[in-house]
């Protein structure tokens, strides 16, 4: 028995409409105050919506041609996996995010793993170019 289902392109989470539409606040709203992103290129996870927040304006203006080319969902909608293929800096990066949603719908864990590692690093340096930006914006949320 299959534990999870594919969603029609008609059954677009919001947060994946949010992001394709760049809509920023719209992504915001859909996190939890005690989020916890775990980056793909960070050691260790950051926690709360003000820093995950602004960790995700970063790579919106990092990544380029960023477009999600599958989401699966488990069945219950509180785990979501979002498959998206971006470039930065000439360099293709496929990746996932996976989502969990806690019990009022928000996003409370927000993982990102991305391939290859000329992508990851990629990425890695892109972000890093953004990173004082991200603590000022996560200081003055």
């Amino acid at each position: 028995m299959p534990t999870g289902r594919h969603v029609e392109e008609n059954a677009m989470h919001p947060f994946r409409k949010a992001v394709e539409e760049r809509d920023l606040e719209a992504v915001e709203a859909l996190l939890a105050d005690d989020v916890v992103f775990t980056s793909p290129v960070a050691f260790r996870p950051y926690p709360g919506k003000a820093v995950t927040a602004a960790i995700l304006r970063g790579v919106l203006r990092v990544f380029e041609n960023f477009r999600y080319v599958r989401e699966i969902a488990s069945a219950d909608g509180r785990d979501h996996a979002l498959v998206f293929k971006a470039e930065v800096d000439g360099r293709e990066v496929h990746g996932c995010d996976f989502l969990h949603f806690d019990d009022d719908g928000l996003i409370d864990d927000f993982t990102v793993m991305v391939r290859p590692l000329s992508g990851a690093t990629a990425l890695a340096e892109a972000m890093a170019a953004q990173f004082d930006r991200i603590q000022q914006e996560a200081a003055g949320s």
